[in-house]
């Protein structure tokens, strides 16, 4: 018993819908990793990717479901409330994506000469891929913030699990960039590539202010239209990316509209061009449904405020 008569671990930290979907999270993390070890396997940059993305949230999973139930969250300077559904956010996209690429790779619809139980395995792991990935969007879906509810955090709104998703998107054109995209040829996609990452790292730090608590004002601007005012930043320089990136790799000019016929498997810099322009586009989409989002949800609290 604590100081206040009630018990040291929190309770609802297993009784309760949230208690319950992290539950699923540790236990469908261990059995995808406990399934890869003992048979299934995983080999190249595409197993270790899913391999990692599965011990990775697991981690983070036993972290956050440990310091939730001893109460020890409340020593550190953070927002408990933002980090955690950030972390669930971040997670159920790792999740999706080896849902999809690990059976993409290494699942064949006809057993192989060592028999069907390799396969079964590996259906087995992209079955508990799926599950955790339902989990962790439960767990998001309980804690995200709905309308005529009290907010809890930034992170919470639809505004905050777009800014997970922009991140995501963000690495994940990092990595086609870092496979050959040949971006270093002209000066335009270079432009581009510094693009990229201003946007990820202003992105990267409004997730930081918000989880660790610094939202009360940024200078002479409130968070919020700091907020506002960095996402309309990012979508202008997405908007000009968008269009840059497929002129200088894809017109004849500069590059060819076709796949080469030559170009390996895996290794072609046209996929990655085509990677890097397809999520430029993603992403450009997504700061623009943020910056509508965020504009109207300041708009309404703006009007609320006056009339009270």
């Amino acid at each position: 018993m604590d100081s206040q008569g009630g018990p040291y671990l929190n309770i609802r930290a297993l009784c309760s819908p949230l208690g319950a979907a992290r539950v699923c999270q540790l236990a469908m993390g261990c059995a995808v990793i406990a399934l890869v070890i003992h048979n299934a396997g995983y080999s190249g940059s595409h197993g270790v990717f899913c391999m990692a993305a599965w011990c990775f949230c697991f981690a983070m999973t036993v972290v956050v479901f440990f310091l939730d139930a001893t109460r020890l969250h409340s020593c550190l300077p953070i927002s408990w409330d933002n980090l955690t559904v950030t972390c669930a956010a971040f997670a159920t996209l790792m999740y999706v994506t080896a849902s999809v690429v690990y059976p993409l790779f290494f699942v064949q619809s006809e057993c192989p000469y060592a028999g069907c139980e390799v396969r079964n395995f590996r259906i087995a792991v992209t079955v508990c891929s799926i599950l955790g990935a339902l989990a962790y969007g439960a767990e998001v879906a309980l804690c995200r913030a709905r309308p005529g509810q009290a907010v809890v955090g930034y992170m919470a709104t639809v505004s905050g699990l777009l800014k997970v998703v922009q991140g995501f998107v963000a690495c994940i054109i990092f990595g086609a960039l870092a496979n050959g995209s040949e971006y270093s040829r002209y000066v335009a996609t270079i432009f581009c590539v510094v693009v990229y990452a201003f946007c990820f790292a202003l992105t990267a730090l409004v997730v930081v202010m918000t989880v660790c608590g610094r939202t009360k004002a940024v200078r002479c601007l409130p968070f919020d239209r700091f907020v506002v005012v960095c996402t309309l930043l990012e979508v202008l320089l997405y908007l000009s990316a968008s269009v840059v990136w497929p002129v200088f790799c894809f017109d004849t000019k500069y590059g060819t509209p076709w796949r080469p016929s030559s170009c390996p498997q895996g290794r072609c810099p046209w996929d990655s061009k085509l990677v890097v322009a397809v999520f430029s586009c993603v992403n450009f989409a997504l700061y623009a449904t943020d910056l509508i989002y965020s504009q109207r949800t300041r708009f309404a609290s703006s009007h609320n405020s006056r009339r009270v």
